[in-house]
């Protein structure tokens, strides 16, 4: 089975993230043994594989949650692994993650919440953290509910006040760990035209950790298969369909089916208007 998958532009790029010979494990539980992964600026990847294999767990690592047993993580050419203090803060600056279900702060406002990182990476004055706030509402198509409370939002609505807050720093790179997990067909095509505008219009470079299929196929740039402890396959969806590989094939078939061009074109327009 080939994982060789390097196309003409990637071949002349140096990844903005590697992961090498990743070991991690809780206690007697081994999640990865030997991982290897490469990201490249602007694309979306999106990694796929069965529950409980550590798909959240990559992204843990990469933004310094959670230490890797042993092996290599690097991000814009620097040692993730060993990152520590103001280091690893200026990283999560570049690299933002929307956890699942949100993880908003309960006792504050959807604005206090989005403006939490710009606090905490000493971002702009009070003025312009609160022009920032406004910004990314409207980017999410959720403008003037600075006031609400999280327990006054559906859960699509707090998916999106998440998706804000992530983006307000302007990071270069946002790793999405299950974002339409438990949302209405509605929903699930807003957060997907919203992965795709961002990538679109800011440029950043998307890593989504998800089991909805119908995803997958419709924002993924390429794919990344967990499978038997590391990557078992990684590459587009055409080459993932074409794969001799049984276990993958197992997977992708939990799809519906693929959208058409212009559906995904169209879903980076409508996502927020919905």
């Amino acid at each position: 089975m080939s994982t060789d998958t390097s196309t003409p532009v990637q071949a002349q790029e140096e990844p903005i993230i590697s992961f090498r010979g990743v070991d991690k494990a809780f206690g007697e539980k081994v999640i990865y043994r030997n991982l290897d992964l490469d990201i490249y600026r602007g694309e979306v990847l999106t990694v796929i594989g069965g529950s409980g294999m550590g798909k959240s767990v990559m992204l843990k690592m990469l933004i310094g949650l959670l230490q890797s047993d042993s092996g290599s993580i690097q991000a814009f050419g620097e040692e993730v692994t060993t990152m520590k203090g103001q280091k690893l803060l200026g990283m999560r600056r570049r690299v933002a993650m929307l956890f699942q279900g949100a993880a908003l702060f309960d006792s504050m406002s959807v604005a206090e919440n989005i403006k939490y990182p710009l606090v905490e990476h000493g971002w702009g004055t009070p003025a312009e953290q609160d022009d920032r706030v406004a910004e990314v509402l409207e980017m999410v198509g959720m403008p003037g509910i600075e006031d609400l409370r999280p327990s006054e939002l559906s859960g699509g609505m707090k998916k999106r006040v998440g998706l804000a807050r992530s983006i307000a720093v302007k990071p270069e790179v946002i790793l999405y760990d299950e974002p339409t997990t438990g949302l209405d067909p509605l929903n699930v095509r807003r957060i997907n035209g919203l992965i795709l505008r961002l990538q679109e219009q800011l440029g950043v470079t998307s890593v989504v950790v998800t089991h909805d299929m119908d995803s997958c196929f419709t924002v993924t740039d390429r794919l990344a298969f967990l499978h038997d402890l590391k990557m078992g396959f990684v590459g587009s969806i055409e080459q993932a369909k074409a794969a001799d590989f049984p276990a993958l094939q197992e997977f992708l078939q939990g799809g519906r089916g693929v959208l058409g061009d212009e559906e995904i074109a169209g879903l980076a327009e409508d996502g927020v208007n919905q």
